[in-house]
């Protein structure tokens, strides 16, 4: 009896367990990725290979380089020699580019939050407005960042400069000296405020209409008004879009070129070794020093990728523990 009990019951479970391993093996098989994925992935991967992976190789590879000379008082051929880390040595000695970095990271702490809090306040004036206004506005609001970098800086030269400036004409004695050496790092900043504030303003206008509209007529019922709204429920829910800019800002710190490379021909505050990226510039085409320029740029990609992610890491941290 006891077989002919247990016999029935084992039957099922083979099966079932024959099915349960097919239905694995399926989703197993189902899990794996579809080739005709890789057609669609191919061009990004190329161009990233192309636009990404090699520039930074090639960098790396001639940061590892140097410029050999031979014959009597080295006035003979040059040849290109392996040098190791010769290059980044001798960059991290240089007492200029060294206080580059000092100077870029004192204008990021500044120049960030500055941005970042206009662009909010934008953003969260135009969500209140009409989408008819709200249009307008966004559009002028981001018509600044549609003009190159050099652009904007020779009409901001104009403004800066005494006897030009209608700004320093109206001010009179009062005027401070823009492109002194006290100020012209500030005056360089409100540049970049002025480019990209309607930019970062965008990805938070973004983040702000995908908020539920329940959120707010719930608030509504609960009797908060527009200010209890944005600190209680627009704020916090933009982080991501905060953290994102603030990301992209900090990638442009380090990259700050245009402005001072356009300014040094309006004041001797301004110099060729001003900001690491302008410094790099110097070696390379001032200089003739392509592998010390190389090394240069390696070290200023490794310092805007730790700030980036030390930034990053900072921020999930800090959610990871409010969860």
């Amino acid at each position: 009896m006891a077989a002919t009990a247990h016999s029935p019951s084992k039957t099922p479970s083979a099966g079932s367990s024959g099915a349960t391993g097919s239905t694995s093996r399926n989703a197993r098989r189902s899990a794996r990725p579809d080739g005709a994925g890789w057609y669609f992935l191919g061009p990004f991967l190329l161009l990233f290979l192309f636009a990404f992976v090699l520039p930074i190789g090639y960098a790396i590879y001639q940061s590892l380089l140097t410029v050999e000379r031979s014959g009597p008082l080295g006035l003979g051929k040059p040849g290109v020699g392996f040098a190791g880390l010769e290059n980044y040595t001798l960059a991290l000695q240089q007492a200029d580019f060294v206080d580059s970095f000092g100077r870029v990271l004192l204008f990021g702490v500044v120049q960030v939050p500055v941005m970042l809090v206009l662009a909010l306040t934008l953003a969260l004036m135009l969500d209140q407005l009409s989408n008819r206004w709200a249009g307008l506005l966004r559009a002028s609001y981001f018509l600044p960042y549609g003009i190159p970098g050099v652009i904007a800086t020779i009409l901001w030269g104009f403004l800066y400069v005494p006897g030009i400036s209608p700004i320093t004409e109206v001010l009179g004695s009062a005027a401070p000296d823009f492109l002194g050496y006290d100020n012209v790092l500030w005056s360089i900043a409100n540049i970049v405020v002025w480019e990209f504030a309607g930019y970062n303003m965008l990805i938070i206008v973004a983040q702000l209409k995908s908020i539920p509209q329940e959120l707010y007529e719930a608030a509504k019922i609960d009797g908060a008004g527009p200010w209890q709204t944005a600190l209680r429920i627009k704020i916090p829910l933009v982080r991501p879009a905060l953290v994102l800019t603030c990301v992209f800002s900090i990638i442009g710190t380090m990259q700050l070129f245009a402005e001072p490379l356009v300014l040094k021909v309006l004041t001797p505050a301004v110099t060729s070794t001003f900001t690491p990226n302008l410094n790099a510039y110097n070696d390379a085409f001032a200089n003739a020093n392509i592998h010390l320029a190389a090394a240069k740029a390696v070290i200023l990609a490794i310092v805007a990728c730790a700030l980036s992610f030390g930034f990053l890491s900072l921020v999930t941290r800090k959610q990871r523990r409010q969860r």
